[in-house]
């Protein structure tokens, strides 16, 4: 049985892996973070499984860092909730959490939080998480060697959670992307990381699922992707951001969440598939933003029974709850209007994805680029039906985009509106726009700007819409200073740098 199973492994792994790395993409090279070996690996009966642990523990240890995010003060703002309260308990997130966070500020030069990262190359790319990164006007990188370095953020993706840093160095140790499509239930993983401040901390479990949910990314993305692996190998704060691997230390995941009332450890722990992470570092260091292709369609997740029995009850249907996403809106001009797609299909599969819900739509399509082509198989009046759709941004666009082509609103991270004569009035302004769609991590948030904020000017000039504030930043390159007012009606003047 044994020599079956490995036989049967062996093909599938083949098959799975030409499938995923031979999507087109436009003659463009992706190959720069290195892969693993197509061979995937258990621990099963017969095996010396505290030996296949050590060895994987030496060879992910020096590959896995400490992150250390440090903030002014005043990008320190209080915020109504954390994210992560939820799932780490309340004041116990990976930096505070909640009241804690908002009464005890860290002592200066001390760093506001800690997380983990993964080095992918040996000249000195990082992986980790959008949140462990978010907000610092410095990071801090320490090796498990205790070498510190001065990082470079490259580039974060609030739709994924997952960031790009870069540290000078040469030579370092560095971990291999696994094809985590070929993972399964069951299969013995480690999760390393710095938990709790202990450095260095390597945990074992199984993969518990695969493809799971947790609605934890809508709170700081508005089109977020979620197909976690979920685990039980003993994650804690400090590990986002981490490794897990299977028994050869290959990558098979970046640790980003657990779910606890207590805020520790409770046998949950989720991370970010190493497929679709490594498709965002690609595309972060390749054009400086994350490539992201679209299908185009308002969804019904069919296998949520109480969305089902919501939708249902809404729009007076008499839909079956069961596996696909039903079709409730199709945009315009997208891939799926141009392929024939219609409300009321129901797509049950993408290339040779099973579609049972929302998360494995959200990875099938969320992990391809604009001008990528997918087969969508889909359901209409019980007649099975294939159709060949290509992928759009949420432009209509079909090809690559990079920082220059962004429009000044995407480059700086926020809408504006103008202001009403009333809130002129209220807050005695001659001018001002009001900030609305604020992204996590971008330039705007990290000066403290957040929905409703009032931004009365920039580089010294007043602004009454949002064509001004184009007007002023459009071609424009070097620092920006951004004047605006804060919900208690005080004034702040904080700048970043357009390059």
């Amino acid at each position: 049985m044994p020599f079956a199973l490995t036989g049967v492994i062996s093909g599938a792994t083949v098959f799975g892996a030409s499938q995923y790395f031979s999507h087109e993409n436009n003659g463009e090279d992706f190959s720069y973070f290195t892969t693993a070996s197509k061979k995937s690996a258990f621990v099963g009966m017969g095996t010396a499984v505290g030996d296949d642990f050590v060895k994987a523990s030496k060879a992910t240890v020096p590959a896995v860092v400490t992150i250390k995010n440090y903030q002014d003060r005043a990008t320190q703002r209080p915020q109504e909730s954390d994210m992560f309260d939820f799932f780490f308990g309340p004041g116990n997130s990976p930096f505070g959490g909640g009241q804690q966070r908002q009464q005890q500020q860290p002592p200066k030069n001390m760093p506001s939080g800690l997380g983990s990262g993964v080095i992918i190359s040996p000249d000195g790319y990082i992986i980790s998480n959008n949140h462990v990164v978010a907000g610092a006007n410095k990071l801090e990188v320490v090796l498990s060697n205790k070498k510190s370095y001065i990082a470079t953020l490259i580039g974060t993706d609030p739709n994924t959670d997952i960031s790009l840093l870069k540290i000078e160095e040469k030579g370092l140790p560095y971990l291999n992307f696994a094809n985590s499509d070929l993972t399964e239930v069951g299969q013995w993983v480690l999760a390393v990381g710095n938990p709790l401040g202990l450095n260095s901390t390597v945990t074992a479990g199984i993969i518990s699922a695969k493809g799971r949910s947790i609605d934890i990314l809508s709170q700081q993305s508005r089109t977020p992707i979620e197909s976690f692996i979920q685990t039980d190998a003993a994650i804690n704060p400090g590990n986002s951001g981490g490794a897990l691997v299977n028994v050869n230390g290959d990558l098979i995941g970046i640790n980003t969440a657990i779910q606890s009332k207590t805020g520790y450890y409770e046998g949950y722990g989720f991370a970010v598939p190493s497929n679709l992470a490594r498709k965002i570092v690609e595309d972060i260091k390749k054009f400086g933003l994350v490539q992201r292709g679209f299908l185009g369609v308002g969804s019904l997740d069919l296998s949520n029974e109480m969305q089902v029995a919501a939708y249902n009850q809404r729009e007076k249907k008499n839909l079956k709850a069961g596996d696909g996403i039903y079709v409730t809106e199709i945009t315009k001009k997208s891939g799926a209007e141009d392929a024939g797609i219609q409300v009321g299909d129901i797509i049950t599969k993408i290339d040779n994805t099973d579609i049972s819900g929302f998360s494995d739509l959200s990875l099938a399509i969320g992990s391809r680029r604009p001008g990528d082509k997918v087969n969508v198989t889909y359901s209409r009046n019980g007649k099975i039906n294939n159709v060949s759709v290509t992928l759009k941004d949420q432009k209509g666009g079909t090809s690559s985009r990079s920082k220059d082509d962004l429009t000044v609103t995407e480059k700086i991270g926020s809408e504006f509106e103008p202001l009403s004569e009333r809130v002129k009035t209220d807050y005695g302004l001659e001018s001002g726009v009001i900030a609305k769609n604020v992204l996590e991590g971008s330039e705007m948030d990290k000066i403290g700007v957040v929905d409703n904020y009032i931004v009365m000017e920039i580089n010294g000039k007043p602004v009454n819409s949002q064509k001004d504030v184009e007007k002023i930043l459009n071609g424009y390159k070097g620092n920006v200073q951004v004047k605006y007012v804060d919900a208690y009606g005080r004034i702040t003047t904080r700048g970043f740098k357009l390059q």
